[in-house]
């Protein structure tokens, strides 16, 4: 089993972007808004969890893709260096860890209302209140668009490599 000496910079962004993923969990991800003075001074009275939450109180869509993002990051630094687990496919399930947890941090932009009921969606829309996005979901969105452009750069290096030495 053959171990490179150093840990490269696509293995360190892979963790650097894993690492934001888990910043971003405890920052806002869901954010409530009101265009009218009156109705922003209300949400200002009432507890910080009802009007702006975490990537926790957020949801599975979007607590899960930011694990998606950790895990592999995690995984390339600490295995990447062994070319048995790199040919063996460790930049390809990277690559698809964080196609995949973009497609879920999509899918849990599009479906941002849906953490609110019927209920709850139709008095906040009679109040002129917006559902919003917070700085944890852009962070996290960031993180997932570095960790694909890295991780299809490796197995792109990983393709090359494995030409060279037919």
């Amino acid at each position: 089993m053959s171990v490179s000496k150093k840990v490269t910079w696509r293995e360190w962004l892979g963790l650097a972007a894993g690492l934001l993923a888990l910043v971003a969990l405890f920052l806002p991800w869901t954010t409530l808004t009101a265009s009218s003075p009156e109705i922003e001074d209300v949400l200002t009275t009432l507890p910080a969890n009802d009007v702006t939450r975490t990537a926790w109180g957020s949801g599975f869509l979007a607590w899960a893709p930011l694990f998606l993002l950790f895990l592999p990051g995690l995984a390339v630094v600490l295995f990447g260096r062994v070319d048995a687990v790199r040919r063996a496919g460790l930049p390809h399930l990277w690559l698809m860890a964080a196609i995949g947890a973009l497609l879920l941090m999509m899918l849990g932009w599009v479906t941002l209302d849906w953490q609110f009921d019927a209920d709850q969606r139709g008095i906040f829309s009679a109040a002129g209140i917006e559902i919003g996005t917070g700085l944890g979901r852009y962070l996290g969105l960031l993180a997932a668009v570095v960790s694909a452009v890295v991780a299809f750069f490796d197995v792109r290096i990983l393709r090359a490599e494995t030409r060279t030495r037919r």
